[in-house]
């Protein structure tokens, strides 16, 4: 099997060295640079399974970096931030990224996170993919289970591995109400909880794809998905 190849974006040495040796004993292949411009690059040459952006780079900052990625990619990417402010999470989660570790992090919860991603993007199996399933319809949104395609009016929708995952959430319970905690724990793969603004950020980035009307907000409670 190949390696999993993640491209890290960090510009102090210590963290980017250190890092790097941590994930590749754990079996990644590693491409790591020091700056926004040279991440992009590496990015369109080397084409990695994960991106690992730190917010806060030279040259093109990690937010605008995950921007530029997503524009031509749907590959997972996690930012990395020395601060937990809301305004630097919601900016990178808005942005495109899937998670987000706040510095300073534990290796091993590192590679948990990066791990967790993979298996939405189907890099590793999670013992919990979707059974064989007939095509769902939802309005004019049309879903493939197998496939993991979406249509909407007939046009494919480019959603990433996240934004999949959480609409195959909402369509195996359609009408029901699906709790923040819930989500957590079945997309984002975090038994012990975690921050639900994960939730609400991709929740937008879904609505945005499929129709503002078709997720509605159940105050108090979470989302459900319109049937």
């Amino acid at each position: 099997m190949a390696e999993t190849h993640v491209l890290f974006v960090e510009d102090d040495d210590v963290i980017r060295e250190a890092t790097t040796l941590a994930l590749e004993r754990d079996g990644f292949k590693v491409t790591a640079v020091a700056d926004g411009l040279s991440g992009l690059e590496a990015f369109r040459a080397e084409q990695p399974d994960l991106a690992l952006l730190d917010v806060m780079v030279p040259g093109l900052d990690g937010v605008s970096l995950c921007r530029r990625i997503r524009d031509e990619s749907t590959v997972p990417v996690i930012m990395l931030s020395a601060r937990a402010d809301s305004i630097d999470i919601v900016l990178g989660l808005e942005a495109g990224a899937d998670d987000y570790v706040t510095k300073p992090f534990d290796g091993a919860v590192l590679v948990a996170r990066i791990r967790a991603v993979l298996r939405r993007f189907g890099h590793a199996s999670s013992g919990d993919e979707p059974a064989e399933a007939a095509l769902l319809s939802f309005g004019d949104i049309e879903i493939d289970p197998e496939g993991l395609e979406v249509t909407r009016g007939g046009e494919r929708l480019a959603l990433t591995p996240t934004e999949m995952r959480l609409l195959l959430e909402f369509s195996a319970a359609p009408g029901a109400v699906l709790s923040r905690d819930r989500l957590l724990e079945r997309v984002w793969d975090y038994e012990w909880g975690g921050d639900t603004r994960v939730v609400d950020v991709h929740v937008q980035r879904l609505r945005v794809k499929i129709g503002q009307d078709r997720i509605e907000t159940v105050r108090g409670f979470g989302y459900k998905l319109r049937a």
